[in-house]
């Protein structure tokens, strides 16, 4: 398989890539140019039917990756102590990636299409979302701004009988394989605007594992094209320099954040958990569906870019200046 990348908090690569090409304007999950099926039924090898299931849904249709999990201070040294301690759980994560399969019109080349949004919760109670947070190093209190990434793609990649996915392991009665990505991204070269970070530059490490139990294995790696999502589960770990809304500067505020989260897959926006569809939907409507074409793909900074700071009308000095108050 070409360079196993999963979108935004699912493929931390992808989401520096910047796509555009022709698309239809609506899903086309029943059937049309950009339905994956055909292309999907070409392909032999076991490990690429899983991952591309992983994707999205060979039958076109929406699927969600559900996200939840926890936020950890990682402190050198524990050099910030008292303020914030080594390990401190700063915030619970609840949210969702929904994505879909596309295929480029009268080609075997497909899109993964997502867009993602997750929300920064109390770390004693998962389901209250945060609205602020005060920093405790410098006392001031600020808007949380959740993960909301839109558009996430990856693509396009050519999907032939040839097409091979990554290793695989059998643990018990499940089949599972890794993704490890170290990314790196000059933002300040890119955008223009440092975020605070040493030398302009993110770098993060992001480790996934993905699990399928066996029975689902086999009922998903036959000919033909399965309707419905794959049964997976998803462990998410990601090491990276704090989040832009907590205006903390990694250049002279020593240290970063552990993401540590758990993932499954559902089959579509409907079966998401009642309180998070009513946060949604009341404050992030468009996340209610994936994409219908490519664009171009956000990650926590470039989306913080564009929404936050207006695509550079402001910066992200002023904007910690403008929004913290004592």
């Amino acid at each position: 398989m070409i360079r196993r990348r999963f979108t935004g908090l699912l493929a931390p690569l992808a989401i520096f890539l910047s796509t555009g090409i022709p698309g239809v304007a609506a899903h086309d999950g029943a059937g049309g140019p950009t339905h994956p099926g055909p292309v999907y039924a070409t392909v032999t090898d076991k490990s690429a039917k899983l991952s591309l299931q992983t994707f999205g849904r060979p039958d076109g249709k929406d699927m969600v990756f559900r996200i939840s999990g926890s936020v950890y201070a990682n402190i050198e040294g524990n050099a910030l102590d008292p303020a914030m301690r080594h390990g401190q759980k700063l915030f619970n994560i609840e949210g969702y990636n929904i994505r879909r399969l596309y295929r480029v019109p009268d080609t075997n080349q497909l899109y993964q299409l997502s867009r993602e949004i997750v929300f920064y919760t109390d770390p004693a109670d998962p389901r209250r979302v945060l609205r602020e947070w005060k920093n405790p190093i410098d006392g001031r209190t600020y808007p949380v701004v959740p993960i909301n990434n839109d558009l996430v793609n990856f693509g396009p990649f050519p999907i032939t009988s040839s097409f091979a996915g990554p290793p695989l392991q059998q643990l018990h009665d499940e089949t599972v394989w890794t993704s490890d990505i170290p990314v790196r991204t000059d933002l300040g070269a890119t955008l223009g605007e440092r975020f605070g970070l040493t030398g302009g530059v993110y770098a993060a490490q992001e480790m996934f594992d993905f699990s399928v139990d066996d029975r689902e294995v086999a009922a998903r790696t036959g000919p033909g094209v399965p309707a419905g999502a794959m049964k997976t589960k998803i462990s998410w770990a990601r090491t990276s320099p704090w989040a832009p809304f907590m205006c903390l500067a990694e250049s002279d505020v020593r240290g970063q954040l552990t993401y540590h989260a758990r993932s499954w897959s559902l089959g579509s926006y409907s079966q998401v958990e009642p309180w998070l569809r009513a946060e949604v939907e009341a404050n992030h409507p468009l996340y209610r569906a994936a994409p219908s074409e490519p664009g171009p793909s956000e990650n926590s900074w470039t989306s913080f870019y564009n929404k936050q700071l207006g695509k550079g009308a402001t910066t992200w000095t002023q904007w910690c200046a403008d929004q913290g108050r004592a």
